[in-house]
C-alpha cells in the first residue's frame, strides 16, 4: 500500500498522518523528513504490542539514546499515577524539551503519554504511533490527551497535538475481533455525523472492513480520519463543530464508568451502545425519522455489532448512569448535553435536558 498522507493544519501547529502498511521500519525516514530533531527518546509502549513489532522498533534510532518503558494499558491505569511515573522517568533521564516521547499503543497510550508530553517543562515534542483501529480512526487525531478520575472519563487533560502520527495498518493484524468492532463503532460514528456516501460505503462493505480486506479497511480509515480532520480543523478546542465528535459518548462515557471501566464493556463497545441510545432518543424527540434510524439499527445488527443495552445493564445501573452523565464535561449547568441526530450526515448540537426527563427515556430502554 502507497503511504497516504494527510496534513492537520490547526490555529498554531500543522503535523501530518501518515497511513500504510509496514510503516514502522521507516520511522527514522519519516522523522528526518519532517525536521523532527531530538538527542534522547522515550518510547511508551502497550504491553500488548507484539514482539516482532517492538524489535522493529527497538533497531531504529542506532545513533540515538532510546529509552522504554512498558505501560499496562487499561482504562484503571488511566491515572494520575501512570502521569507521575512517566514524568519522573524524563526527569530522572535529564530529557529536555527538545527531546520526544514516542506513544506506540492504542488510545489510552496515546492520550496518557501526550498528556505526559504537555506536562514535562510546559511541552516536549510527541509523536504518536497508534495500533489499534479506534486509535488510527479516532483518539490519535485532534490532539486530546487526558486520563480519568473516579468522578468520570477523560476529565483532566489537556489539547496538546504531536508532531507526527503513524498509522501503520500490520499492527491491526494482531487484534483481536473485539477491538476491531471498537474501532468500527468510531468509523460508523464519523460517517452518520458527516458523510452519507461513506455511510452506504460502509453499510455495504462492513464485513469486509471487519475482516481487515486491504483495499476496503484502508479506505474506511482513510475517510475517517479526512472527516475528524476536517472538523478538527475549524474547531480545534471544542467550542462548537467538533462537539459532533461526542456523538453518542455522552451515553457511553457513563455506561463504562457505571461498570468501573471493566473489560466487560470496551471503549468501542460502549460507543457503539451510545450511539443506539442516542439515535433512539433522537427518534422519541422526533428529531429522527423512522426510516434512518431503522437503517442506522440494521446496519448494527447486519455487522453484528454490540447494540443490546440490557446484555450489560439492568435497571439497577439506572442511577449510576444517571450520575455520570451529569458529570460529563460537554454540561456547563445541572442539565445534559446531548449531540442528536436529525438525520444521516446532519447532527444537531447542544441539546439540553434535564436529568428526570432522561431518567424516563432510559428506564424504558433497562425494562422493555
Amino acid at each position: 500500500m502507497k503511504v497516504k498522507k494527510l496534513i492537520i493544519k490547526t490555529e498554531n501547529h500543522k503535523y501530518p498522518i501518515l497511513i500504510g502498511s509496514n510503516l514502522i521500519p521507516k520511522i527514522e525516514f519519516f522523522f528526518n523528513k519532517n525536521l523532527i530533531q531530538f538527542n534522547n527518546c522515550l518510547f511508551v509502549i502497550d504491553e500488548n504490542i507484539p514482539n516482532k513489532e517492538i524489535l522493529l522498533i527497538k533497531k531504529t534510532f542506532k545513533n540515538k539514546k532510546k529509552f522504554f518503558i512498558f505501560l499496562k494499558a487499561n482504562e484503571k491505569n488511566k491515572n494520575q499515577n501512570t502521569i507521575n511515573n512517566i514524568l519522573e522517568f524524563l526527569l530522572n533521564k535529564n530529557f529536555s524539551r527538545q527531546d520526544c516521547v514516542i506513544a506506540v499503543g492504542g488510545g489510552i497510550t496515546g492520550d496518557v503519554v501526550g498528556f505526559a508530553a504537555s506536562l514535562f517543562k510546559r511541552g516536549m515534542k510527541f509523536i504518536n504511533i497508534p495500533t489499534t483501529l479506534l486509535s488510527q480512526v479516532d483518539s490519535s487525531i485532534g490532539g486530546k490527551t487526558g486520563i480519568n478520575s473516579k468522578y468520570g472519563k477523560n476529565l483532566i487533560g489537556s489539547f496538546y497535538q504531536p508532531e507526527l502520527v503513524i498509522s501503520d495498518t500490520n499492527f491491526l493484524k494482531s487484534l483481536p475481533k473485539r477491538e476491531i468492532i471498537c474501532g468500527y463503532g468510531e468509523i460508523l460514528k464519523h460517517s452518520i455525523i458527516a458523510n452519507k456516501s461513506f455511510y452506504k460505503f460502509l453499510s455495504k462493505n462492513s464485513s469486509k472492513i471487519l475482516k481487515l480486506k486491504s483495499s476496503y479497511i484502508e479506505k474506511a480509515i482513510l475517510e475517517s480520519c479526512k472527516i475528524k480532520k476536517l472538523i478538527v480543523e475549524k474547531d480545534e478546542k471544542e467550542k462548537n463543530l467538533r462537539k459532533v465528535l461526542n456523538f453518542g459518548h455522552t451515553f457511553a462515557h457513563a455506561y463504562e464508568a457505571s461498570l468501573d471501566f471493566s473489560k466487560k464493556l470496551n471503549h468501542g463497545e460502549a460507543v457503539l451502545l451510545g450511539i443506539n441510545t442516542a439515535i433512539k432518543f433522537s427518534k422519541v424527540k422526533k428529531f429522527l425519522k423512522h426510516r434512518e434510524y431503522n437503517s442506522i439499527t440494521t446496519h448494527m445488527k447486519n455487522a453484528n455489532l454490540p447494540f443490546n443495552l440490557k446484555k450489560y445493564f439492568s435497571i439497577k445501573h439506572l442511577n449510576k448512569i444517571l450520575k455520570f452523565m451529569l458529570k460529563d464535561k460537554k454540561n456547563n449547568s445541572d442539565k445534559i448535553n446531548l449531540i442528536l441526530l436529525k438525520k444521516i450526515g446532519l447532527p444537531i448540537i447542544d441539546k439540553v435536558y434535564k436529568k428526570n426527563e432522561l431518567r424516563i427515556f432510559l428506564k424504558k430502554e433497562l425494562t422493555n
